[in-house]
């Protein structure tokens, strides 16, 4: 019962958390060990949750054109600071190695928005989903720099770990004091236009046609607790290319909860998901300390493996193991992101002061390559972001 009340108190006040261990987080990879992970979606997947308690739930829609490099990300983030305080907020990405003046950022606040099952509106933005549940048309005019207007239309199908792709904290996944969810569409097209305009320079339009779309991951994430309680690092990886799609979400809790890693990683053809995968391993590869202090990779070896999307659960335990691996170099850092600065006020008074948090985000694109069971290696471009939040071996108790 101790236990539970400092859970409850540190969920709504944001101090450090005490060593609860292994036996107080529930994740979705362990309820699928030894049976298949890999769950299609339905659209009721990607209705907005919305709950009442302390969360920041966020959809974003990353793009890639392989011709052109150019990358980026729109984005929604909505969230409840102990069910008192709701905001939203659109932000955008736009990067390009060969051409700098295409690297944007921006990041708006909304006003008057609201969530309609998968749908999201707010003034002059808007997220639709078809009846379908295979198309998301996405529009914002909320900021000059960055307009968008695209579509995203689902190839491969969607991805969940297991029926319940939800995380749990806590002693009772009946009433968790914390929760941690992700729903994927892993390989999509994407049509339609971005209009970028910076402070005295002409409208740039850029297209992606209907016969030479860019390639798309959509995800969308809840996070029901304070960030730097749920993990103390991330590994993120989007690759795209002609043929196949990999996507990896991983994160590693805090020493409260016994440093539990909790890995997702998906790997598509064109058309199938090809496996999701619960047992990776993302290695920063000759990683040095910066100017923050955090141990900054200069590549990154990620490694999936697990059994084909085929295999029944009655046939896990003796399948044919599939494994496959993406590598390349980071070396295009687009952005190291000092969250703090990022962060309304109201949100960093929850996280600053608590002992050893300094959460960054290290954003890289680059080339990167695909084999998959030791097969032809296939080139592709990633998308990758290193995040630390929180030191790995720090428990502090604040009052």
């Amino acid at each position: 019962m101790l236990k539970w009340i400092q859970g409850g108190i540190s969920a709504v006040t944001g101090i450090a958390e005490p060593e609860y261990g292994r036996e107080y987080i529930h994740t979705v990879t362990d309820r699928v060990r030894g049976k298949q992970p890999f769950n299609q979606t339905s659209a009721k997947d990607f209705e907005w949750q919305n709950p009442s308690h302390t969360h920041v739930e966020t959809a974003t829609f990353y793009f890639t054109d392989l011709d052109s490099g150019n990358v980026g990300f729109a984005q929604v983030i909505h969230s409840n600071i102990v069910g008192l305080h709701t905001t939203a907020q659109f932000t955008f990405r736009l990067f390009n190695a060969k051409i700098p003046e295409n690297n944007i950022w921006t990041s708006t606040k909304l006003e008057n928005f609201r969530v309609e099952g998968t749908n999201f509106f707010a003034d002059g933005l808007s997220i639709e989903m078809n009846q379908e549940g295979d198309t998301v048309h996405f529009q914002s005019t909320v900021n000059d720099t960055s307009k968008v207007d695209l579509t995203f239309k689902r190839i491969a199908p969607g991805v969940k770990v297991g029926e319940d792709p939800v995380t749990y904290y806590g002693d009772n996944v009946e009433e968790p004091w914390g929760t941690m969810r992700h729903v994927f569409w892993p390989r999509n097209s994407c049509c339609g236009t971005l209009e970028i305009t910076k402070e005295g320079e002409d409208t740039q339009t850029i297209a992606f046609s209907e016969t030479k779309p860019a390639y798309s991951m959509f995800v969308m994430a809840l996070q029901g607790m304070k960030p730097h309680h749920a993990a103390k690092s991330w590994n993120f990886m989007n690759f795209q290319s002609d043929t196949h799609s990999a996507v990896l979400m991983e994160y590693t809790t805090p020493k409260s909860y016994a440093n539990t890693k909790v890995s997702v990683g998906i790997l598509c053809s064109d058309k199938e998901v090809l496996a999701v995968t619960i047992d990776n391993d993302a290695e920063h590869v000759d990683s040095t300390i910066d100017s923050v202090g955090w141990p900054v990779p200069k590549e990154i070896k990620i490694d999936f493996n697990g059994i084909a999307s085929t295999v029944p659960d009655e046939e896990v335990s003796s399948a044919t193991p599939l494994k496959a691996t993406v590598s390349g170099p980071l070396r295009d850092l687009v952005e190291r992101i000092d969250v703090m600065s990022e962060i309304p006020s109201f949100v960093k008074n929850i996280v600053s002061g608590v002992a050893g948090t300094k959460p960054y985000i290290y954003q890289y694109f680059n080339e990167m390559a695909l084999t998959i069971d030791e097969g032809q290696k296939v080139d592709g471009l990633g998308w990758c972001e290193v995040t630390f939040i929180s030191e790995a071996e720090e428990v502090t108790q604040e009052s």
